[in-house]
């Protein structure tokens, strides 16, 4: 068929696009320059890539550990680096719970993959706030919570964190020393300025509290405050009950913004209330916070990344207003959350049964996770191991700070395959029965040596 078939007064419009097309084809066909048509501007000098000045980028100081750990062929090595729970035998676990709940939306044939709302799923964000703040919490029931569904912990961070800097009066956040991190890049990146305030005490593995207090004390007013909620990333070091009244208290006559990092609930002490508790002291209060939620840990639900945003405002008018700016944070960023995890969220939350289920299993995990820190301490005890390790059993959460040093941990990676970050903090849920005479034994040599 020519050209001039599909130029006919009777031809369809559809005929006619495709004759332009075939005309505009062989018109490009015939031209003599030909070369012009594959030239590219990032072809690059002599046909070398634009991106040849790149250097390669350093491992991520976490998750590269767990790179290196995977090299290593030896049939000991440990890695004790990344924030996972694992089994007595060393296996990542999915709760049963989470098993259930997953064959219910299976079930269930009337479940589409439609986009979820800018703000996400709906009941997953009321159930949330719920299970945070306290079911009979009056913000919730004032209507003063805007929540949404974020990308786990850190996604709920980044957009809390550049919500504040677009229209939070300070720009400057506080964060904790140590602390996680991802922490300082997360709200460099969102447009806040990142200050630091004294937490840990390296003399007495413990909490820097008259430290921590000076440093609030002197912060700008207005200024924003990160506050781990429990089980401290990495020190395991969490203030008391009295020392987050007396943190409250000072937050409070300074006007200083509570932003709180609630990645471990429930998986601290086994309590869902208990580790939410200085959470809603602050709520209590009747002043304004910000709460980060991830599912990762106390679910188990890592690659889901299940988390939540809720901020606590002064009225529901303005709760409704923040809800509408953070919607605009949200759209250009992912547009909107994914479906499945925040779906297996809401089907345990709200059934009683599966909620009562999932009560137990993260009480078991939290036990195993205390039970292997009392074993790591006697097993050091036994030894004989110079210094005073009581503060594996004092830590709580996931992880402690053991208080070794680099050289430390270099030789213990080199002589016994075991992997950790460079600062001495270890996952207290990478470790088994199994495995603690080995952590143990290695602990003992770097103690005894001039490393």
């Amino acid at each position: 068929m020519t050209n001039s078939e599909f130029s006919s007064s009777s031809s369809s419009p559809s005929d006619r696009r495709i004759g332009a097309l075939l005309r505009h084809l062989t018109a490009a066909t015939n031209s003599d320059n030909l070369s012009s048509v594959y030239a590219s501007p990032t072809s690059g000098v002599s046909g070398g890539s634009v991106f040849a000045h790149l250097v390669q980028a350093p491992e991520d100081p976490i998750l590269g550990v767990t790179v290196a750990y995977n090299k290593d062929p030896s049939p000991v090595k440990l890695n004790l680096g990344v924030g996972a729970y694992r089994t007595e035998e060393g296996k990542p676990l999915v709760l049963n719970v989470v098993r259930k709940a997953e064959q219910q939306l299976i079930n269930d044939r009337t479940r589409i993959k439609e986009y979820l709302p800018i703000v996400g799923l709906v009941e997953f964000n009321k159930l949330s706030a719920k299970l945070i703040l306290g079911a009979d919490s009056p913000a919730i029931r004032e209507n003063r919570v805007s929540t949404v569904e974020c990308l786990s912990g850190t996604g709920s961070l980044r957009v809390g964190g550049e919500f504040l800097a677009k229209h939070y009066h300070q720009k400057t956040i506080y964060i904790t020393q140590p602390t996680w991190g991802n922490h300082p890049k997360i709200f460099t990146l969102a447009g806040l300025t990142v200050k630091t305030y004294r937490y840990y005490d390296p003399s007495t593995r413990g909490l820097n509290f008259q430290g921590l207090m000076e440093d609030l004390g002197a912060a700008t007013p207005g200024s924003i405050v990160l506050l781990h909620a429990c089980a401290h990333n990495p020190t395991g070091v969490d203030p008391t009950i009295q020392q987050w009244e007396q943190i409250r208290q000072l937050m409070r006559s300074k006007g200083l913004m509570p932003f709180f990092d609630s990645a471990y609930q429930g998986f601290a002490s086994g309590s869902l209330d208990t580790d939410a508790k200085p959470i809603r002291m602050f709520v209590a209060d009747g002043g304004e916070c910000l709460v980060a939620q991830s599912y990762a840990k106390n679910m188990g639900l890592y690659g889901e990344r299940v988390g939540a945003l809720s901020i606590v405002c002064k009225s529901s008018d303005v709760a409704g207003k923040v809800e509408s700016q953070l919607k605009l944070v949200i759209r250009p960023m992912y547009s909107s959350p994914p479906i499945h995890g925040a779906s297996i969220v809401a089907v345990i939350l709200r059934d009683r049964n599966l909620f009562n289920e999932w009560t137990l299993e993260l009480k078991a995990m939290a036990d195993r996770i205390i039970s292997m820190r009392k074993q790591l301490f006697e097993a050091l005890r036994a030894r004989g191991t110079p210094g005073d390790w009581s503060h594996i059993i004092k830590q709580i959460g996931m992880f402690t700070f053991t208080g070794l040093n680099p050289a430390q941990v270099s030789y213990m990676t080199k002589e016994y395959h075991i992997y950790m970050t460079s600062d001495g903090r270890i996952s207290m849920a990478g470790l088994s029965s199994k495995t603690v005479p080995h952590l143990a034994d290695a602990i003992h040599a770097v103690a005894t040596k001039a490393v």
